[in-house]
């Protein structure tokens, strides 16, 4: 069982910010910019592309409507997708806010939030989450 599947599972916390049957949108804990959300199947799947045809397009369309709940949550110039999978053997989506386009670089410092400010980054994304 994945670090995911646990989140999914309710045994590790996370600051969910949208869900529904097949799909789980969290707060990054160690994001590039404020607001970094991950979108993952709850079913565990390790390579995205290993997605059926149809949970893949259904994945994208859920990561889509937690985008537009970013964008209208934090001010960016858009919301930036990334599909990387080494780091956790799950499939997931990055949603970053962005500026400009160094604000998807995963190279630079990550910001260290504390836990008030997630938890409101998190309830201002769920509150826009249709």
């Amino acid at each position: 069982m994945t670090i995911f599947s646990r989140i999914v599972a309710g045994e590790i916390p996370s600051y969910k910010v949208a869900e529904d049957d097949q799909f789980y949108a969290f707060l990054d804990i160690s994001p590039v910019a404020k607001g970094h959300t991950l979108v993952i199947p709850k079913q565990e799947v390790d390579y995205i592309f290993d997605e059926s045809d149809e949970q893949l397009s259904a994945h994208i369309v859920f990561a889509k409507r937690v985008a537009a709940a970013i964008k209208k949550a934090i001010p960016c110039v858009k919301v930036g997708m990334c599909v990387m999978g080494l780091e956790v053997p799950h499939a997931h989506i990055h949603l970053i806010p962005m500026q400009t386009e160094g604000d998807m670089n995963f190279r630079k410092e990550h910001l260290k939030l504390d836990a008030e400010e997630m938890k409101a980054i998190c309830e201002k994304i769920a509150a826009n989450f249709e």
